[in-house]
């Protein structure tokens, strides 16, 4: 670990993981700023600009006050910032559970092996499906999730077909999430149901028990 490495961030916090295969745990997000895509239902909107800079000593020692076993590392798009590549492994080296946030824009190359690696593929509905790269889902293994924020029918009917066409829950666990204030969860839960698709359905848990609240 090098004193001089340094990550811009928005904040680092204690709440319980919303999302994920680890829902419900208490975790320690650390947010980094900034972000190349612009979803249009970015609920982070707040990361694209400002933060602070800080060392990785500063950042571990932050999360070693929180008193957790689970790290997410989250943004914005945290792979944006190369450092993040080092903070990754030394969590890891630490002995924290970590995750990584990040969308379907970014090479998964450099990620640390041991991160589990929660992957945003982008749906037309967002805006960004161009800036997908489909090559890099194949860096995925079972230990990794693949999500697939579904804003309405039209996005649901494209996600459908890209896991079968791609074979996706043959390489990881695929969760489908309904754009939170956008699309009813009873709605793409049926959907889900009638198709007998093999997939995750989830929710923001944090948005159903803190609503939009930045740092929650």
């Amino acid at each position: 670990m090098t004193k001089e490495t340094r990550l811009k961030l928005t904040e680092i916090f204690r709440s319980l993981q919303g999302e994920a295969d680890t829902v419900g745990i208490p975790t320690v997000f650390v947010r980094l700023t900034g972000c190349p895509l612009r979803c249009q239902y970015c609920d982070t909107a707040y990361a694209f600009h400002g933060g602070q800079w800080w060392s990785l000593p500063e950042i571990l020692a932050r999360v070693a006050e929180l008193e957790v076993r689970h790290v997410c590392v989250t943004g914005g798009e945290p792979l944006a910032q190369s450092a993040v590549h080092e903070l990754l492994t030394v969590l890891c080296d630490a002995g924290y559970r970590v995750s990584l946030e990040t969308s379907g824009a970014m090479s998964l190359e450099r990620v640390d092996p041991r991160v589990v690696k929660v992957v945003d593929i982008k749906t037309p509905g967002s805006g960004e499906e161009s800036r997908n790269r489909y090559d890099e889902l194949l860096r995925l293994d079972q230990k990794d999730l693949l999500k697939f924020v579904i804003a309405d029918r039209t996005d649901y009917e494209w996600s459908r077909e890209q896991l079968k066409a791609r074979a996706l829950t043959e390489r990881c666990t695929v969760l489908f999430s309904p754009s939170h204030q956008q699309l009813k969860a009873g709605d793409l839960a049926d959907w889900i149901l009638e198709d007998r698709l093999p997939v995750r359905f989830q929710i923001q848990l944090h948005k159903y028990l803190w609503g939009d609240v930045p740092g929650r």
